[in-house]
């Protein structure tokens, strides 16, 4: 066997393209549909537009402060207004990365390749680890 007849992407390459592909477009079509949710008022947002350019001057800290708007993951429990319902397609966006790999840890270990699936499983832990906000990055 030639050379060039191994040349090609990997099942497992295949598999995580194919997944991260598929999570973009879930991903991109779940930050459409909140958009409009939110410009077209079906859902009151948090923040009436009227009113956002007040604070486009704050920073960060003083924006959540002046808002009384939880840090890190506490905006789930404000799904039910619409400048928040976006997260869920950021947060979504953000994971289908470790959905990739999880999804090829079989494979690798299948195919007796040990060390990339350990690579992949570190690479799982330390992801997920970061999105809890456990190194105090407060989850995103």
């Amino acid at each position: 066997m030639s050379q060039d007849s191994k040349i090609g992407a990997s099942p497992e390459q295949l598999l995580y393209a194919n997944i991260l592909n598929k999570g973009m477009l879930a991903g991109l079509l779940i930050l459409l549909i909140t958009f409009f949710l939110y410009v077209f008022g079906i859902v009151s947002p948090y923040v009436p537009l009227d009113k956002l350019s007040n604070y486009w001057s704050l920073g960060v800290n003083d924006y959540l402060h002046e808002l009384d708007i939880p840090a890190g993951w506490a905006w789930l429990g404000m799904l039910a207004y619409s400048d928040f319902l976006n997260f869920i397609g950021i947060a979504f966006l953000a994971g289908v990365s470790i959905i990739c790999y999880i999804a090829i840890i079989p494979t690798l270990l299948k195919n007796d390749d040990k060390i990339f699936a350990v690579l992949a499983i570190l690479e799982v832990i330390v992801l997920s680890a970061a999105a809890t906000g456990i190194f105090g990055s407060g989850g995103h």
